[in-house]
């Protein structure tokens, strides 16, 4: 196996890992706990109740690019896949970098959010 198939092989796997770990940390309540409980982008919960969070737009802006992570994350995987399995084309290639790129984008975007969020949050400010 050649030094091309290898790292093809590697990103492969890597983008498999990276997908399932986007849509568990999408999915899950943990993203910030307190005394009380914890929450997520879908839910807060309280001594062992769980609800809905009303709608915020912070946390609805976070979730869709939660969303285009996994889905850009996903399609790209499958690309990557197909170029793994069949000799790819150079156009097929350069889509899942770019795609892949995006996925990453809409993360560091969904976290950039977040923390100017936390930033700004003593300033009277509403978002």
């Amino acid at each position: 196996m050649g030094v091309k198939r290898s790292l093809q092989s590697g990103g492969t796997l890597l983008t498999i890992l990276a997908n399932v770990l986007t849509v568990l940390s999408t999915a899950t309540n943990y993203w910030t706990r307190h005394h009380q409980g914890h929450s997520g982008l879908w839910q807060e919960c309280t001594k062992n109740t769980c609800s809905n969070i009303p709608c915020q737009t912070t946390l609805a802006v976070t979730a869709a690019c939660m969303v285009l992570t996994a889905g850009f994350g996903i399609v790209a995987m499958v690309m990557g896949m197909r170029i793994t399995c069949h000799k790819g084309e150079p156009l097929r290639a350069r889509t899942t970098v770019s795609l892949l790129f995006l996925s990453g984008f809409c993360f560091l975007l969904a976290d950039m959010i977040l923390q100017s969020t936390d930033a700004i949050s003593g300033f009277p400010v509403c978002l």
